[in-house]
């Protein structure tokens, strides 16, 4: 594996929540207020703007249409292509913010709550496909990126104030039971994840700036440096799923970066493709 990563897009602001779908990267600009798509050549294109929201995470609904995390307000939006509407309110079960989202081939959401750091115990939230919504999973330590396996059958998510990666089994009702742990990163927190076709899960760690390659049970398989660049998120995608999407970051999320226009998108090519799953 050539672990020396190559810029793909410079000139975000914060990049979130990438996804790999129809030839493209899809990706939240949080503090840009907009979601794009690149391609291989790293040409950006403006999907959707969002002005006054922060989009963080993204996914599909069988009929194509994109959910974007509306984190503040906070809410599930839907997206087709033309109009933009409310697909779920989270209110009354997130108590503050919402983070990171996968959605499954059904067109299930499992979106994560973002708590203070005073009180990390955050819910993770089962939204299903025409868009009513409850509690999947409480006490779970800042939920952050999250996938499902290709069967459906596991939820995989970064506990980032836990400092560990947990899996959860879905139900066919899409309840999340059986919790148990993944790998412990102690003493480092983890944030956006993504599986590989051997099980492994690619995680990025934004303080120690480098994105980790985790066996279940927490071998640390590979390492990508990212020098001075804090490791924010990443997806498998390209041709064979062997692209190895980066995204990084000079500062960590605030106000603070608003006008700032340092994040990226780094690539490196890997030796164990993607699952194909969110």
């Amino acid at each position: 594996m050539n672990t020396t990563p190559q810029l793909l897009v410079e000139g975000l602001v914060f990049g979130e929540g990438p996804r790999w779908r129809d030839d493209r990267l899809w990706l939240s600009d949080m503090y840009g207020e907009t979601v794009y798509t690149t391609d291989l050549s790293g040409r950006l294109e403006k999907v959707v703007e969002l002005p006054n929201r922060q989009p963080s995470g993204l996914g599909f609904l069988p009929d194509r249409s994109l959910l974007i995390v509306s984190m503040l307000e906070p809410e599930i939006l839907r997206w087709d292509g033309q109009d933009l509407r409310v697909h779920a309110d989270l209110r009354g079960l997130v108590r503050d913010s919402c983070n990171d989202m996968v959605v499954d081939a059904r067109g299930s959401a499992y979106v994560g709550s973002f708590p203070p750091a005073s009180n990390p115990k955050g819910v993770i939230v089962h939204v299903a496909p025409r868009g009513s919504a409850r509690i999947a999973a409480e006490d779970v330590i800042l939920p952050n990126g999250s996938v499902v396996t290709d069967d459906g059958a596991t939820l995989i998510v970064a506990e980032s104030m836990g400092r560990r990666i947990t899996r959860f089994s879905i139900a066919s009702d899409g309840s999340l039971t059986d919790r148990t742990l993944f790998a412990d990163c102690t003493p480092d927190a983890a944030d956006g994840i993504c599986l590989d076709l051997d099980g492994a899960i690619w995680a990025a760690f934004p303080l120690a700036h480098e994105f980790r390659r985790i066996a279940p049970g927490g071998e640390v398989l590979d390492r990508i440096s990212m020098g001075d660049r804090l490791a924010i998120a990443c997806t498998l995608g390209g041709p064979e799923l062997r692209t190895l999407f980066l995204l990084t970051s000079l500062a960590l999320p605030g106000d603070a970066i608003r006008g700032t226009r340092s994040a990226t998108v780094h690539v490196v090519d890997v030796n164990v493709p993607g699952t194909g799953s969110p």
